[in-house]
């Protein structure tokens, strides 16, 4: 399977911009630079796409762990904060924090952090990833 995603950047690194676009049209040159990814200004950035395939590749992952072991859930709503940190002369994603707040009927406990434990580990998305990846899973 592939998936494409293309930039397209203009001007220099501070001052420039650029957008991003992928092969589904979710994103469709939509803007980023400087100051969508180290600022406020409106648009995304890297980090926080890394940030939407953490959480969407895990709470799909958790989702086919549940169904596979009889559970259908309600909701699972997973947030993942990604931190990008100064290392050298860049930057590196230091962390991946995930929240995961979920609603699975008749799940007990130690099952849910297992089954949770399990969907981290086997993510696609985040192995061979240097960042520390973290997991808060609630069972609501």
């Amino acid at each position: 399977m592939i998936r494409k995603a293309k930039a397209v950047w203009r001007g220099t690194g501070r001052a420039g911009s650029g957008n991003l676009s992928t092969d589904s049209g979710v994103l469709a040159e939509t803007p980023y630079s400087f100051k969508t990814r180290f600022e406020s200004e409106k648009g995304t950035n890297p980090e926080e796409l890394i940030a939407a395939a953490h959480a969407g590749c895990f709470t799909m992952a958790l989702a086919f762990g549940l169904q596979g072991a009889g559970y259908t859930p309600t909701e699972l709503a997973t947030e993942a904060a990604v931190s990008l940190d100064p290392e050298g002369q860049g930057f590196r994603i230091s962390r991946s924090a995930l929240t995961l707040r979920a609603k699975v009927p008749n799940l007990d406990q130690a099952t849910f952090a297992r089954l949770a434990g399990e969907g981290r580990e086997e993510l696609p998305g985040l192995q061979g990833a240097q960042a520390e990846v973290t997991l808060d899973a609630q069972l609501l």
